[in-house]
C-alpha cells in the first residue's frame, strides 16, 4: 500500500460523522508543516461612491445626532476598529474612471459639482474627497487602497496625484497638499491601475489594457517610504484569456497585484438575481453553487498566474466580492440590499477559500463595507445595524497575518434535486502564540454534523469558540431587532480524551481556538 505522505508528523486528523445519516463519515486532515502567511489583507473591505455607502455611511450630515470626527460617523469607525479591517478600497470601482481627485480637494465650498453617471445619476458634491478618506483611514488604523482614473484620466493626472499624497519634495504639487492641511506625505502604497478596465473602466482589450497599464506605471513613482504596490486591473470572473494576456505582458517587477472580480448571483441571472430575504431551500442551493464557483475562479486563474510568475511575486487581489441581489424596493441604482443567515455564508465560505489559497490570493475587498451590496453595517440616520457578514468577520479576525495551515477534506455531500455540494468547507491557522483556530462552515440547512478530532501533533487544553447560526436562512437583523443574529459562544465542542469532539450545527459558522 502506498503511503500518504500527508499523513505525517505534524499532521491533525479530524473524522467527521453526520448525525443525519448514521455511519456517513469524512475526514478534515489539517498539517501544521506550512510556510504561507494568510495575509491579513484578505480581510479588506470596499467603499464606493456609491448610494449610501460613503454619503450617509461613513460621511454624514453634520446636523446628524451620532458622534462624529468632522462629518466622519465614529460609531462606525469603532465597529470597523473591532474587526481589524486591514485597508479600504476607495473611490470606486466603476465611479474611480470617472472621478478627477483634484476636484476633491481644496475648501469645500469651492469643489466642483458632478453627475455619478455610473450610480443613479446623483450630484456628487466632492465633500468626501482624499483629504476626508485619509482621514478616514487614520481613524480605522488601516492602510488606504486607491483605485486610479484610467478609464477617463491621464497619464500626468495619476502621476501628479501620486506626487501629492506621497512626496516630501518642494514641488509645487506638495506645496498644495501642505495648504491644504497635511505638511507630511501620506505614504499611500495600495494603488490600483484602473478598475474593470474590460468594462465600465473603458471597454478594452486585455492588449490593449495591458499596454496602457505599462504606460500609467511607468509614471506611478515611488518616493521615500512610499514604495507602490500596483495592481492592475485583472479579469471578470472566468475570463482566463484576460490573465494569461496581463500574465504575459505585464512583468511581475511593474505590478504587485491583478484584481479578480466576482460576485454570487443567487440565481446566476443578472437580470433577475434573486432577493435578499424572500428565497426558498432551492435558490439558497443555487446561491451556494455559485457562490463555491470562487474556488475554481481561484484555482484555475492562480494556474495560469504560476506560468508566468512561478515565485508567485504577483498577488491574486480580489478587490470586489460578495453576494449580489436585487435590491431592497425603492433602492434602485443605489445597491441597498439587507443581509442575512444566507450571507454570513457565503462570507465565510469565501473567506475559507481565500485562506487555503493564501500563497497567492494575498489581498481582497468585500462588496461593500456600509449600505451597499454584501455589508458590514447598514444605517439608517442615526440608526445602525451590525449584520451577520460583521459578525463572520468578527470571527474569522484571528486568521489574520497567522501561519497557514494546509487542509484536507472529504465531507458528507449536502442535496437537493440531485445536485450536490460538500456540507462543510473549512480553513486553519496558527497564530504567533501558538494557537490553533479552525473556522468551519456546515452549509446543509437541516442536519448537524458531529466531529471526531484527534490532534497528535498539537497540544492543547482547552477549547473554546464562538458560533454564529439562527432559526432560519432569511434571519436578518433589522433596526428593529438589530441582534437577532449575533455571536454566542460555542459550548458544542469538548475535549474528550485526545480527542476533540465537536457537534456543528446546521446552517453554521464555528471558529474554534485550541490553546
Amino acid at each position: 500500500m502506498k503511503k500518504n505522505p500527508f499523513l505525517h508528523l505534524g499532521v491533525i486528523a479530524l473524522s467527521l460523522l453526520s448525525s443525519a445519516s448514521f455511519g456517513q463519515t469524512g475526514t478534515l486532515n489539517i498539517s501544521t508543516d506550512s510556510k504561507t502567511t494568510i495575509s491579513k489583507h484578505i480581510y479588506g473591505q470596499f467603499a464606493e461612491h456609491l448610494g449610501r455607502g460613503i454619503y450617509g455611511g461613513f460621511w454624514v450630515d453634520k446636523t446628524l445626532p451620532v458622534k462624529k470626527q468632522d462629518r466622519i460617523r465614529l460609531d462606525i469607525v469603532d465597529a470597523l476598529k473591532k474587526i481589524k479591517i486591514p485597508n479600504l478600497r476607495w473611490p470606486g470601482g466603476c465611479f474611480a474612471d470617472e472621478y478627477h481627485w483634484r476636484d476633491g480637494i481644496g475648501p469645500a465650498t469651492a469643489r466642483p459639482r458632478m453627475v455619478n453617471t455610473n450610480w443613479g445619476g446623483v450630484t456628487e458634491d466632492n465633500s468626501f474627497g482624499t483629504h476626508e478618506f485619509l482621514e478616514l483611514c487614520d481613524l480605522l488604523g488601516c492602510e488606504p487602497y486607491i483605485a486610479g482614473n484610467v478609464g477617463s484620466g491621464t497619464v500626468d493626472e495619476m502621476s501628479k496625484w501620486i506626487e501629492y499624497l506621497n512626496s516630501n519634495s518642494s514641488s509645487t504639487v506638495v506645496q498644495e497638499r501642505k495648504k491644504n492641511g497635511h505638511p507630511a506625505p501620506y505614504k499611500v502604497t495600495f494603488w490600483g491601475v484602473g478598475n474593470e478596465s474590460w468594462g465600465c473602466g473603458g471597454n478594452m482589450t486585455p492588449e490593449y489594457y495591458s499596454d496602457l497599464f505599462k504606460r500609467y506605471a511607468s509614471f506611478a513613482k515611488d518616493y521615500p517610504g512610499a514604495k507602490l504596490n500596483k495592481i492592475a486591473s485583472g479579469p471578470n470572473a472566468d475570463d482566463y484569456r484576460w490573465t494569461e494576456v496581463c500574465m504575459k505582458n505585464i512583468s511581475s517587477g511593474m505590478m504587485a497585484g491583478l484584481s479578480l472580480h466576482y460576485y454570487t448571483i443567487p440565481t446566476g441571472n443578472w437580470g433577475k438575481k434573486g432577493s435578499a430575504t424572500n428565497f426558498d431551500e432551492k435558490e439558497y442551493f443555487s446561491t451556494m453553487v455559485n457562490c463555491l464557483k470562487m474556488e475554481e475562479l481561484v484555482t484555475k486563474h492562480s494556474a495560469i498566474m504560476d506560468k508566468y510568475d512561478p515565485d508567485k511575486k504577483v498577488a491574486l487581489v480580489v478587490d470586489e466580492w460578495g453576494i449580489w441581489t436585487d435590491p431592497e424596493p425603492g433602492n434602485w441604482g443605489v445597491l441597498y440590499q439587507q443581509n442575512s443567515l444566507r450571507d454570513a455564508l457565503i462570507a465565510g465560505t469565501t473567506l475559507n477559500i481565500f485562506n487555503n489559497h493564501s500563497d497567492r490570493v494575498r489581498m481582497a475587498a468585500l462588496a461593500q463595507a456600509i449600505n451597499v451590496l454584501q455589508a458590514l453595517i447598514l444605517t439608517d440616520k442615526e440608526k445602525m445595524v451590525l449584520t451577520p457578514t460583521y459578525h463572520v468577520f468578527d470571527m474569522y479576525k484571528v486568521h489574520q497575518d497567522a501561519k497557514y495551515l494546509p487542509i484536507k477534506l472529504s465531507v458528507p455531500d449536502y442535496e437537493v434535486d440531485g445536485k450536490k455540494i460538500e456540507a462543510v468547507n473549512a480553513s486553519a491557522s496558527q497564530d504567533a502564540a501558538g494557537k490553533v483556530h479552525i473556522s468551519l462552515v456546515n452549509l446543509d440547512p437541516h442536519n448537524t454534523i458531529t466531529i471526531t478530532t484527534s490532534l497528535s501533533d498539537v497540544k492543547w487544553q482547552t477549547v473554546s469558540g464562538q458560533v454564529l447560526t439562527s432559526a432560519k436562512l432569511t434571519d436578518i437583523n433589522t433596526f428593529k431587532d438589530a441582534n437577532k443574529i449575533h455571536l454566542n459562544a460555542f459550548t458544542g465542542a469538548k475535549k474528550d480524551g485526545d480527542k476533540l469532539v465537536v457537534s456543528l450545527p446546521a446552517k453554521s459558522i464555528v471558529t474554534l481556538e485550541l490553546k
